[in-house]
């Protein structure tokens, strides 16, 4: 059974990891909220909000967030290839794609462009968080 976090959860994270700077990056306002919701239930702290690639680039060189949660399927510019230029910048950037259900081949692109991990949509919480703990850790 998948539950959501509950806040013995929350505090129990808390403990566990420091409070991360996290730039969220898709094109649909509903997720970008829902993302935040959760990462600030966990404990972190969202910096910024983008909803292309082109605004997540120039957010990640203005604010040098901890981690990216990035959408993989955007307008403008696509979380691939907003990825692979963050990544250009700095080696060193955590990004989590996030991709609904089908896009394989996408999340293999995305992984071969130096995206850290990935969660597919519709995502459960705890999924998320485990996924930022895991790539906040390496």
């Amino acid at each position: 059974m998948v539950r959501s976090m509950d806040d013995a959860d929350t505090l129990f994270l808390r403990g566990c990891i420091h409070m991360a700077r996290i730039l969220v990056v898709d094109d649909a306002a509903f997720m970008r909220m829902m993302v935040k919701t959760m990462v600030e239930r966990a404990g972190h702290q969202v910096i910024a909000e983008a909803q292309n690639g082109h605004e997540a680039i120039h957010l990640y060189q203005q604010h040098k967030p901890d981690l990216v949660t990035m959408d993989i399927t955007m307008p403008e510019m696509d979380g691939i290839e907003a990825v692979k230029r963050i990544k250009g910048q700095d080696a060193q950037a955590k990004v989590i794609m996030c991709s609904a259900m089908g896009q394989q081949q996408m999340v293999i692109e995305a992984i071969q462009g130096g995206a850290s991990d990935f969660v597919v949509k519709p995502f459960q919480e705890t999924r998320l968080i485990e996924a930022i703990q895991k790539v906040l850790a390496k």
